[in-house]
């Protein structure tokens, strides 16, 4: 079974953009399992992930295609969140957006993508844009 965690914020494109590269990895769907993380770093409301439409449409896409699906959520930093969780979880791989930059930011990644390629014990995957 390989196991990857995707780390998705609010954003809907770039949380789907993680869910197809996930779903174009090699091998048969039954052979993989996710679990999707959402660092929630400020929630006066109380939400739970699952409430969270980038989070619902990443696992409606998953499950249709067969693959296995957790969801869990943390607070605090979103970066050590998700590796915390690939650690604990023993991940294959973790798997991050990345966004669009200016001519003069391109060669930066955000800060959670970033910091999750400088300080990941395993190999991480930078999801692009999402595709229509």
């Amino acid at each position: 079974m390989y196991h990857v965690v995707i780390g998705v914020d609010d954003n809907e494109e770039r949380a789907m953009a993680c869910a197809r590269a996930v779903a174009d990895l090699p091998g048969d769907a039954s052979e993989k399992r996710v679990t999707v993380i959402h660092s929630f770093t400020d929630n006066p409301s109380g939400a739970s992930a699952s409430q969270l439409a980038s989070v619902r449409d990443v696992t409606d896409f998953l499950e249709e295609r067969g693959i296995e699906i957790e969801v869990t959520e943390s607070s605090g930093d979103p970066a050590d969140q998700l590796l915390e969780v690939a650690q604990e979880e023993d991940a294959d791989l973790i798997v991050v957006a990345g966004r669009k930059r200016s001519p003069t930011g391109k060669a930066l990644f955000g800060s959670v993508t970033q910091s999750v390629i400088l300080n990941a014990e395993r190999p991480v995957m930078v999801a692009g844009e999402a595709r229509e």
